[in-house]
């Protein structure tokens, strides 16, 4: 833990564990461990007898997955919005021009 961190106790699986955070990032580490806990718990389902590690890395995989799906989808709305403004100028040029 760094200087200004703060220790926050977190639950995960019925699983206690002390993580270091600042008291700006508390709130948002508390989300993230909900979160994390509930995607944990359906990959879990009924099996209580699942190992962690298992379920962890299956968790991980689900987030870093939707992670990428959530850069992919930003790009294209990135590539669309470029591709509406070329449009937008090339109808502003068209209803521009003198009519002859």
């Amino acid at each position: 833990m760094s200087t200004n961190s703060e220790p926050v106790n977190i639950r995960v699986l019925d699983r206690e564990y002390i993580v270091g955070c600042t008291p700006e990032q508390r709130e948002g580490l508390l989300a993230a461990a909900k979160l994390l806990d509930n995607r944990m718990r359906e990959i879990r389902g009924s099996n209580k007898m699942a190992a962690i590690d298992r379920i962890a890395v299956l968790a991980a995989l689900n987030f870093a997955h939707e992670l990428q799906q959530s850069k992919h989808d930003t790009h294209r709305e990135r590539d669309i919005a470029h591709s509406l403004g070329m449009l937008n100028r090339r109808l502003d040029d068209l209803l521009d021009l003198p009519a002859g």
